[in-house]
């Protein structure tokens, strides 16, 4: 694992999983909202965006978690030599989503942009999570699977997947 991009519905433990592998693997973490966001929660320009993105990409490793625009997306499954889709259960990702919202009260959550509002935040991650279904589907796993032929595909379905993997890989 040299290029690793780490996905999912919000609430899934991405930044946190993320976090985790690289301070495990010496590999450079980049949490999207990070890159996505100015410090005051507005977008930067796409332009700007775009340039970050493809500078992180040509490197020789990273971390990547989060999704980011469509085509950014598909970037980085292309580039990444691993794909980890954390996938858990519906309710669970608003469970995590309501959760970060409480700790965000005191601390401010795993991966969170810098200035940006907790609670703008947990109402559009619970938005999203209202559409996912749309996009991360049955479909999108069977194109996700295809890409195992090139490269390794990982997807965690459950808690209990996800605490497995980090036991694994984060030592």
């Amino acid at each position: 694992m040299k290029k690793i991009a780490v996905f999912g519905k919000p609430g899934s433990g991405k930044s946190t999983m993320s976090k985790a592998l690289a301070l495990a693997t010496g590999i450079p973490l980049y949490q999207l909202d990070s890159i996505l966001y100015e410090p005051s929660g507005k977008l930067v320009p796409r332009e700007r965006f775009d340039k970050t993105h493809e500078k992180i990409l040509s490197g020789e490793t990273w971390i990547i978690d989060g999704f980011g625009p469509i085509d950014s997306f598909h970037q980085r499954l292309d580039a990444a030599d691993t794909l980890v889709y954390i996938d858990l259960p519906y309710l669970t990702s608003y469970w995590f989503v309501t959760k970060r919202f409480l700790k965000g009260l005191v601390v401010k959550p795993e991966g969170w942009p810098d200035g940006s509002s907790v609670l703008k935040g947990t109402l559009e991650s619970y938005k999203v999570l209202r559409l996912c279904p749309k996009f991360w589907n049955d479909d999108f796993v069977s194109r996700l699977q295809e890409r195992a032929n090139t490269k390794e595909v990982i997807v965690i379905r459950t808690v209990s997947e996800l605490n497995e993997f980090a036991r694994q890989n984060v030592k």
